[in-house]
Formats: C-alpha cells, sequence, structure tokens
C-alpha cells in the first residue's frame, strides 16, 4: 500500500506485499476498509494505518469483498457468498471486528456493496442480473437496537452492461456512478433521492468515480489509468462539471475488483498499489586494499 500525491510522488503506507483489493477510507480517514485474496479465500480487513494495526473481519470460506463503510465509521457493510450455493449477498459486521455478523438482503442474484450514504439511511450496490448486466440498487437502511435493518430495495438504473459502481456525493444531493448509456463506460451524475436529469462526467471514458471530502471535486480513471478530476458547481438539480483534467502524470496501478485506489478524506492523496520506491544513494565508497588495511587494524588493537 502506497501513499501517493498529485506530482506522482509514493511513500509506503504499509510494506507488507500482499493481494489487497477495493480500498476505502473511513469518513475521518484513520482507518481503511479492503479485502484480501490469499489464494485460498477472500477476507475483508479494517487497517488503522497511523498506528500499523490491522483487524481482520471475516474468515468464513467464502468470498468476502467490497467493505463499505458508515458514515460514523462503526460498521462495514460487505459482500459475502457464504451458505452453500449462494451468490453474495450483503452483510454488515461491526467495524472493531466484535459481535456477529448479520446478513441484510436475500436474492438470487450477486449484489456488490459500494457505497453508504453520508446520513446512514441508504446503502448504493451494485445487482449482477446475468454475466454482463448490472442493475444500481438502493438499499434503504434503519438503525435497529445497536445493529441496522435493511428496507426493501429500490432500483435506480436497469439492465446496464457496465458495473456502475455508485458512490454518494459529500453532502449526499448526487449519485456518481459508471455506464455504458452513451456508448462505452463513462461517468455520470444523477440528483438523490429525487430522480433527475444524468449528466455525462467524463470524456473519452472513465469508471470508478470518486468524490473528494474536501474540494468540489470528482475523480474517475481513464481508460489508459490515468486519475482524472473533474472541478464542479451544483444549484438545486443543477450539475455543473468543468472539463476534465490528468490529477498526476503518473499511471494508476489497476488491481483485481471493482477500484484500486482511494481517495483520502484531505483530497490531497492517495492509496494505491505499487513498487515501494527506491532508495536515493548519493554516494558510493571503494575501500582499497580491504584486507591489508584489517590486518593492520588487529594488530593495533592486540598491542
Amino acid at each position: 500500500m502506497l501513499w501517493m500525491r498529485r506530482d506522482g510522488a509514493t511513500t509506503a503506507m504499509r510494506a507488507a506485499a500482499r493481494d489487497w483489493r477495493g480500498p476505502q477510507f473511513s469518513a475521518d480517514g484513520t482507518r481503511l476498509a479492503f479485502y484480501v485474496d490469499d489464494g485460498r479465500q477472500l477476507d475483508v480487513y479494517t487497517y488503522d494505518w497511523a498506528r500499523d494495526f490491522i483487524t481482520r473481519l471475516t474468515s468464513d470460506r467464502a468470498v468476502d469483498s467490497n467493505p463499505v463503510w458508515s458514515p460514523d465509521g462503526r460498521t462495514i457493510v460487505f459482500s459475502s457468498s457464504r451458505g452453500v450455493k449462494q451468490l453474495a449477498n450483503l452483510y454488515w459486521v461491526s467495524a472493531d471486528g466484535a459481535g456477529e455478523i448479520h446478513r441484510l438482503t436475500e436474492s438470487a442474484d450477486g449484489q456488490l456493496a459500494s457505497s453508504w450514504h453520508p446520513n446512514g439511511k441508504y446503502v448504493a450496490f451494485d445487482q449482477q442480473i446475468s454475466r454482463q448486466r448490472w442493475d444500481l440498487m438502493i438499499l434503504p437502511m434503519e438503525a435497529s437496537g445497536s445493529g441496522w435493518k435493511a428496507g426493501t430495495p429500490q432500483r435506480v438504473l436497469s439492465n446496464v452492461a457496465q458495473r456502475p459502481g455508485a458512490m454518494f456525493s459529500p453532502d449526499g444531493r448526487w449519485l456518481a456512478y459508471t455506464s455504458n448509456e452513451s456508448g462505452h463506460s463513462e461517468v455520470f451524475v444523477r440528483p438523490f433521492p429525487e430522480p433527475g436529469i444524468a449528466w455525462q462526467v467524463s470524456s473519452s471514458g472513465g469508471w470508478v468515480p470518486t468524490w473528494s471530502r474536501r474540494h468540489n471535486e470528482l475523480f474517475y480513471l481513464s481508460p489508459d489509468s490515468h486519475l482524472m478530476v473533474v472541478s464542479y458547481t451544483a444549484e438545486g438539480n443543477t450539475f455543473r462539471a468543468s472539463p476534465p483534467q490528468k490529477w498526476s502524470e503518473e499511471r494508476i496501478t489497476e488491481r483485481p475488483g471493482p477500484r484500486s485506489f482511494d481517495l483520502h478524506p484531505d483530497g490531497d492523496r492517495l492509496v494505491v498499489s505499487g513498487d515501494l520506491p527506491k532508495a536515493d544513494v548519493d554516494k558510493v565508497v571503494l575501500v582499497f586494499n580491504f584486507f591489508d588495511d584489517l590486518r593492520r587494524r588487529l594488530s593495533d588493537a592486540s598491542r
């Protein structure tokens, strides 16, 4: 895991090499949720990067993936195939790993969580209705005692040939997602929760929409793996985006799964995967007649 800044410079967040995927920062930026493929199964983890402390949240011999933070940082919603012959449905667990894992949905279709609304009342998820067709769904959420109760899922977008990967804006008024409704994969924004016009934000292709929590900026990946950024203004149900610009000249190393990076809440750095930067070497010391010098030093020391 690496930090990456706009100039392309990278520094280590965590040096241990693992097949980690789908990173997502908590709202306060102190922790990172992700899932790991260890070659036998996929499991969900959280990482307190300042303390270098990892918590494993799942250990079932199932495909557990796509963790999403609750706004208060106390809960993780994730996708799991636990159970015999069952496609992934949605579950929740305490972010500290304490307590039981609870099921939220019952569906014959695969479901992958993507974003939790800032007010805590909705979770966006992708529902796979066939091998290459997806629905964008919203799951109403209600606090119930010390846990959560799910309502009836609502369909926002139907039968698209591109995984939406929808993300709520920091103020909760907008939903960014990927769709091929223009003929190829592009990033769109539409109002939430009221229906409204969808605005195309990307140009020449894009996916993995990601909002800045600090600035009026929306990020996405281009087909050539550059991180693009658009500035925007919003008035009522009108969304105006500026032309996309490269955030950095460095490309993002894409990982298996829906997300290969996430933006820290400070809006100025990313978590990405890659090789650790090599240490700078500014001088080389050559020692001649090393063994003669060593024998002289040993002789002097014995006197």
